[in-house]
């Protein structure tokens, strides 16, 4: 695993030269990519969010969109449009920005739940369908979506069937001092950012993610992450626990970040490292109600109780 590890270190320390002061962000973004995840990132404008998403896609030589959703977007506007030609008399499908590699959805609370559910499939099967007909998407298919936390008109908060589909949430926040202090001396952030260059091939991506799914996980682990989600069903503060699909998310980063850690085997410590960013969206708090906006912040505490109580497996 060792030639693997090289590979990735390169790609985060590619990533590290233009999002200062923020490495759990990128070793989390570039778990979720080897995992064959989905990225949601939540947090206030201007922190880095789509900065972080952007380098990203730099760093890989892969096909690259981004989509600026708004409340007017259309299903048809991200998966594309069946068209007739006259000169032909045939009717031809103009793909839509979802046909790329990697694809940025900003603000995505911003679209309409028509357009958002537009998403799912793809985000779930790796294809589209428009007019009965089935369309792939090519591998690697990696979605980063970023929305605001800030209430606003025009919002739409995703819900549980959309959350469900993103492997990881996280949040950017404020950089340090001595890190914001780099930012501000830098001549033109964003670009440096267009100057990155790629330093990994289709190829080699899709060699870590095959790589990933060899990772061994011990019966006793898969034990720790059952009893794990179980407690999320079973505790008297959420209402809705976390689902089978969850748990093998959960599986599945976990050997990610073993890969990114130069181990062909999990350890216990990559279940705890990320249970919080693959569970907290996941489940809903006791306390929500339809008028209060739930939050990570609301889920956090109590699955950390939880991470408290569940024996750590030796």
């Amino acid at each position: 695993m060792t030639g693997s590890q090289e590979v990735i270190t390169r790609l985060r320390k590619n990533i590290e030269t233009v999002i200062i002061g923020k490495p759990e962000a990128i070793e989390l973004a570039v778990i979720c990519l080897i995992a064959r995840g989905h990225l949601l990132i939540e947090d206030v404008p201007g922190v880095g969010k789509s900065s972080l998403a952007f380098s990203l896609a730099q760093s890989l030589n892969l096909d690259f969109r981004r989509v600026q959703f708004t409340n007017d977007i259309l299903p048809s506007d991200i998966i594309g449009v069946t068209i007739y030609n006259q000169k032909d008399h045939t009717f031809q499908f103009n793909k839509g920005p979802l046909f790329a590699n990697i694809v940025l959805a900003d603000e995505i609370n911003r679209a309409s739940p028509r357009t958002q559910s537009a998403l799912l499939e793809a985000m779930n099967e790796g294809q589209v369908t428009v007019d009965t007909q089935t369309h792939n998407l090519e591998e690697p298919f990696f979605v980063i979506a970023t929305q605001n936390p800030i209430e606003s008109h025009g919002a739409h908060p995703l819900p549980e069937s959309q959350l469900d589909r993103f492997m990881m949430f996280l949040s950017m926040g404020y950089p340090a001092m001595e890190d914001e202090r780099i930012l501000l001396s830098q001549a033109s952030p964003t670009k440096n950012i267009r100057e990155l260059r790629a330093v990994l091939s289709r190829e080699e991506v899709l060699d870590l993610q095959k790589k990933a799914d060899q990772v061994k996980i011990e019966p006793v682990l898969i034990d720790y992450i059952l009893h794990l989600i179980t407690a999320t069903r079973e505790s008297k503060h959420l209402q809705l626990g976390v689902s089978p699909r969850g748990g093998l998310i959960l599986q599945q980063a976990a050997r990610a970040r073993a890969l990114v850690y130069g181990r062909d085997y999990c350890i216990p410590d990559d279940v705890k490292q990320l249970a919080h960013h693959v569970l907290c969206h996941r489940v809903l708090p006791e306390s929500h109600h339809g008028s209060h906006r739930r939050t990570v912040g609301d889920t956090a505490p109590i699955i950390q109780d939880i991470l408290d109580e569940v024996g750590v497996p030796v």
